[in-house]
């Protein structure tokens, strides 16, 4: 059976958190079936890597993503339609898939992203499963919600275009996957589907160890306590959430402990972000070789994300490493784990100023989450376990002998 993998951005490499998420779907296909993927480059650095990602696939279609939001925005307004779509919209896109779709007599469609659903073949007859992974309208909704201006306009608009259009992709889809058992909870009483399934995120175990040979040692780490954040930095929810944390928790907790720093580590800071680092105890590095090189050094690491959808990879990462981690509710919500077990929950920066506080003047406490924190993930969290339910949705059976991405 073929299969073709429609992805919004290149699943290679798992660098990012939807990267990580689509990466491993496909590994797991193409150790089971011939996988066909199109998919768009938004990172001009991305293309290195499509050689490889060719080696362990049947066919590629790769296209760069090259719209600018305003212009797709623009396009959206004077169709109708929402600007998630429009800025993924291609009709070279379309024709080259319904191209290979008659071409390999495709059987299977596995979309990733809800923006990629407009391009099944609108005759196509066989299985489609679409991971939505999150609820894309909740987020916009919460958006519209929180703001003001035209930006709240805006928001409010796509929140409902979005929700409407997911609700037809649901009818669809011969069944419609969520990162975790709350967003596919959520969905359900947003959309009145009923072939939703929770398929959640794993952990690459071997790679986030902290006993791993090949992490460098930070070798610039600052001499007192260290708090560390990882993420993508121009993603909206992780700079509201460092600024949250760096306006209403570290102030405080250099009052206790004079010289905390707490890092800011990830690729592309937004303006913002860089502004932070004018802030006492504050580093914003900018993108890092290895972040388990900063995850290592950490005394223990944040996730004070206000707005979160699905599982944080960032939170399991973390937890993987043996670090003790601080999570907002937000972000602990598609976590299984015992709070003040595995890791430390807050409901508000308040109750983050004091956890935080609590972890730092207490090592031991540090030291046993982190042991903890390791062993739960490892128990619970491994991509094969995760990804089992997609065999019988798939209709997969066991891994082929072919070589898989590394």
């Amino acid at each position: 059976m073929s299969v073709l993998y429609i992805a919004h951005r290149m699943p290679w490499p798992p660098d990012r958190g939807d990267k990580i998420r689509s990466y491993h779907m496909l590994r797991w296909m193409a150790e089971r079936a011939p996988v066909h993927v199109a998919a768009f480059v938004d990172q001009l650095d991305d293309w290195k890597y499509a050689e490889a990602l060719e080696a362990v696939t049947a066919s590629t279609i790769l296209e760069p993503r090259t719209v600018p939001m305003w212009k797709a925005g623009l396009r959206a307004l004077a169709r109708g339609r929402p600007v998630s779509l429009a800025a993924f919209d291609s009709p070279s896109m379309k024709r080259r898939i319904a191209r290979l779709v008659k071409r390999e007599r495709i059987e299977t469609i596995y979309v990733f992203s809800s923006q990629m659903a407009q391009y099944v073949p609108k005759r196509f007859s066989g299985r489609v499963v679409m991971d939505f992974v999150d609820v894309d309208s909740a987020k916009f909704e919460r958006y519209g919600a929180e703001g003001s201006g035209p930006m709240a306009w805006i928001n409010r608009r796509e929140a409902r275009l979005l929700a409407d259009y997911e609700r037809t992709v649901a009818q669809r889809a011969n069944a419609s996957l969520f990162v975790s058992a709350a967003e596919a909870a959520l969905f359900r009483r947003r959309s009145g589907a009923e072939r939703v399934k929770a398929v959640g995120n794993g952990i690459d175990l071997d790679r986030f160890d902290p006993e791993a040979v090949d992490i460098a040692p930070l070798t610039d780490r600052p001499a007192g306590p260290l708090i560390v954040f990882t993420g993508q930095m121009d993603y909206r929810p992780n700079i509201e959430a460092v600024e949250s944390f760096t306006a209403a928790v570290m102030p405080q907790l250099r009052t206790q402990f004079p010289h905390v720093s707490f890092a800011i580590v990830g690729r592309a800071p937004a303006p913002e972000v860089k502004a932070l680092a004018k802030h006492d105890g504050v580093i914003v590095t900018g993108e890092v070789p290895d972040t388990r090189s900063w995850l290592a050094a950490a005394d223990f690491v944040v996730a004070p994300l206000r707005i979160a959808r699905g599982v944080q990879n960032k939170v399991l990462e973390a937890m993987a490493m043996g670090r003790p981690v601080l999570a907002s509710a937000a972000a602990f919500e598609g976590i299984d784990a015992d709070a003040g077990t595995h890791l430390e929950v807050a409901k508000t920066p308040a109750e983050e100023e004091e956890l935080a506080a609590g972890l730092l003047a207490d090592p031991a406490r540090r030291a046993a989450m982190g042991r903890a924190a390791r062993a739960h993930v490892a128990q619970r969290y491994r991509w094969d376990t995760q990804l089992a339910p997609l065999g019988e949705l798939l209709g997969l059976s066991e891994a082929r002998a072919v070589e898989a991405p590394a």
